[in-house]
């Protein structure tokens, strides 16, 4: 495993915190703390409770990440709104 290689996870937000912060439960049970990607905050992409996410990790401490995708479907709030066009 090279020093640039980054763990990949799916996880859903347990917990929206204080200067863009989030608590994310990944798929294997594990609690995490993530913060949103660069892009993510350029493109004012939202992240709320109960999104399902992929948090990258880096191997060194595996007890913070950073969100890099939000995944459309169904979460906790329902089904994705269908798009329109104008």
């Amino acid at each position: 495993m090279s020093k640039e290689e980054a763990l990949e996870f799916e996880g859903t937000v347990m917990e929206v915190l204080p200067e863009s912060r989030y608590r994310v439960t990944l798929a294997n049970g594990v609690e995490i703390l993530a913060y949103g990607s660069g892009k993510m905050k350029m493109h004012r992409i939202k992240v709320l409770m109960g999104d399902k996410v992929t948090v990258e990790m880096s191997p060194y401490d595996l007890t913070k990440g950073r969100i890099t995708f939000r995944h459309l479907g169904e979460g906790a709030r329902g089904p994705a709104p269908a798009r329109r066009r104008r």
